[in-house]
């Protein structure tokens, strides 16, 4: 057992950092040293109490989905780790013993669903330590920084907005991305990686300022362009316009341009959160245009997959220039402030211990 300071949400504007002892791990479970972690606009959004992602109704808990540690003990059943190995790991949590785990449906189908970083019963990295079974855990490449491991998760939505089910991405493609935020930033990396052509949509200056320095072939304003549409095709290497399209802003009116802009037989790939909110869209042209339409709400076995595309990636390209902000771990509500009241300039605020 251990003593370590967490934090703890216990309500809207409500986040307190307490000495709390962290018992030593189960035979199944991973006590993880943690070093860096991210804050995310999901976690912004439950400080404010504008969403209930975060179960702060059920008791206080422990945020932080995007984190990297040092690996510190291990329980007696563990046997892919090693004190010392750097580590990750997975925000969506299933039991993969229910009805639709056995069934192969995503995590948030799971009848026994945690989400590290917004439940009691399953917290995240704001503390020196964290607590988690071996499967959900993953080793990192020994020769990265712990920010970068920090960025696994956020990285991991992007990679498989795109390559999950029914979703593929190459030279061939024409890639428009609604959003220059963390994800939308995260899948043009993910799309250039494959060399494909890559259109960002994005109203702030500084994000389409990095897209392009990230590689993006073509950056829109949003708010300058009378016709989205013609702007798009414009770009666009064929006739049959862009083949694509990734919503990753979460923005009503980018989600309704997606139907203006998708070319003929496309892929179409909704990552950004908008949930609550009902928006009015051109559903026809689903079937004038043939879209194939996949909505993504967590990763499923797809984590091993994010870390060789980053290792690979961060090879030509330094990804550390995602992190926008960084705070010692004790400047907790200084940090907090800064997502909270920058939410323009801070791409990704990062705690480090």
């Amino acid at each position: 057992m251990v003593k370590a300071k967490i934090a703890f949400m216990h309500g809207p504007n409500d986040l307190r950092i307490e000495e709390v002892s962290v018992p030593d791990p189960k035979p199944d479970q991973i006590l993880i040293e943690l070093k860096a972690a991210g804050i995310c606009g999901s976690d912004v959004e439950c400080f404010e109490g504008h969403s209930k992602e975060g179960r702060y109704d059920i008791a206080p808990y422990t945020p932080g989905h995007e984190w990297a540690g040092q690996v510190a003990a291990i329980g007696s059943q563990v046997t892919g780790f090693k004190v010392g190995d750097k580590v990750t790991g997975d925000c969506c949590m299933n039991c993969f013993k229910c009805e639709n785990c056995k069934r192969g449906l995503m995590p948030a189908a799971c009848l026994n669903f945690r989400e590290a970083g917004f439940r009691p019963d399953s917290p995240g990295g704001w503390g020196e330590y964290l607590l988690m079974e071996e499967h959900y855990v993953h080793k990192l490449p020994a020769d990265w920084k712990y920010e970068e491991g920090a960025l696994v998760e956020p990285f991991s939505v992007g990679h498989y907005g795109v390559w999950g089910p029914g979703g593929w991405v190459d030279a061939s493609d024409d890639v428009v991305i609604f959003g220059g935020g963390m994800i939308g930033l995260t899948t043009l990396l993910v799309c250039k990686a494959a060399s494909a052509n890559v259109m960002v949509v994005e109203p702030l200056a500084n994000r389409r300022e990095l897209a392009k320095t990230l590689g993006a072939d073509v950056v829109i304003d949003p708010t300058q362009v009378k016709d989205l549409a013609a702007e798009v095709s414009k770009h666009a290497a064929t006739s049959r316009g862009a083949t694509v399209v990734v919503e990753a802003s979460g923005n009503d009116r980018a989600i309704a341009a997606l139907f203006d802009v998708v070319g003929f037989q496309p892929r179409m790939r909704l990552i950004g959160h908008s949930i609550g909110r009902k928006v009015p869209i051109e559903i026809g042209k689903t079937m004038w245009r043939g879209i194939a339409m996949y909505g993504q709400g967590g990763t499923s076995y797809h984590m091993p997959r994010t870390i060789t595309c980053m290792d690979r990636v961060r090879k030509n390209v330094d990804l550390t220039q995602l992190i926008s902000h960084k705070f010692p771990f004790e400047k907790l509500h200084e940090a907090m402030q800064t997502a909270v009241t920058k939410k323009a300039e801070a791409l990704k605020v990062m705690l480090t211990f």
